[in-house]
């Protein structure tokens, strides 16, 4: 393991769940139970901290270990919220991936309740917030129905930053999608409506609606919203409400843009998803 894929010190819950000794609460459980040492030490303090890579930590005796960090995407339906639990009990998306099977696992960055599309998990905390860090410039690619056709001019409008009630936007590149791209069919599987159209569009921000405050601010409301890629990742062999693990290459490809500070994809506006 190299210095870019170190992991850095955890709480030591966080370390147990990760290595898949029991959820964050029932580690709890045990160090409060005085069943869990680190360095031959009984520790109890919930706020304890360990190094995996320097540390010995043992469950009763028996040592724990933690397994290389797990990436996986869910092709997101609508009526989900992105989050592990909600007071209110409504759907989220924490019940459609496999929490037990991978403790700690958490999505990396939002979609809305209504969006569909390709949403990141993983257990590898610093990956994730570089990830969804400003700087790294990461590129998401959205398919919108909207009301309307944009124009040329609209279309620039967005291209050159458009204003929105929080600041302007940064640049995007937005493009009308034709009835025969595959991509149409994400968001209008039986055809636009009357006055409607396909909408593709790639941002590098992550403010809240941003793609449909964008469109709505050139006079197009969203009507459906599909993301199918997030940075060097394209929603490929996944249904909607399945997952998957990523493959070594999508692995690797995470681990380049984090590395790299996200300028091998950061051009992700000049490729052209709708061609696969």
């Amino acid at each position: 393991m190299n210095s870019e894929e170190r992991i850095v010190p955890m709480r030591l819950q966080r370390f147990l769940a990760r290595a898949g000794v029991a959820s964050r609460r029932g580690s709890e459980n045990l160090m409060t139970a005085g069943r869990v040492r680190v360095n031959g030490v009984v520790v109890t303090e919930l706020g304890s901290k360990v190094d995996p890579e320097r540390d010995e930590v043992t469950v009763d005796g028996r040592p724990v270990r933690m397994s290389g960090p797990t990436y996986l995407m869910l092709n997101k339906p609508a009526g989900y919220l992105t989050t592990m639990s909600d007071p209110q009990g409504r759907p989220c998306v924490e019940s459609l991936v496999p929490c037990d099977q991978y403790p700690g696992l958490f999505p990396v960055g939002r979609l809305d309740r209504d969006t569909t599309g390709l949403l990141l998990f993983t257990t590898d905390g610093n990956a994730a917030q570089e990830l969804l860090h400003p700087s790294r410039h990461v590129t998401k690619h959205y398919v919108a129905l909207v009301e309307g056709i944009p124009n040329a001019g609209e279309l620039g409008v967005i291209a050159r930053g458009v204003m929105l009630d929080d600041g302007p936007a940064q640049p995007a590149k937005a493009h009308v999608i034709d009835p025969g791209d595959p991509l149409y069919k994400t968001v209008a599987p039986n055809g636009a409506r009357s006055g409607a159209s396909v909408v593709g569009i790639f941002i590098k921000e992550g403010r809240k609606h941003q793609v449909k405050r964008m469109l709505a601010a050139v006079g197009h409301k969203v009507l459906r919203l599909h993301r199918d890629a997030f940075g060097p990742l394209k929603l490929e062999g996944c249904a909607e409400g399945s997952w998957r693990a990523l493959t070594k290459d999508e692995v690797l490809a995470i681990r380049e843009v984090v590395a790299s500070g996200g300028a091998a994809h950061a051009q992700g506006g000049e490729r052209k998803p709708n061609r696969r």
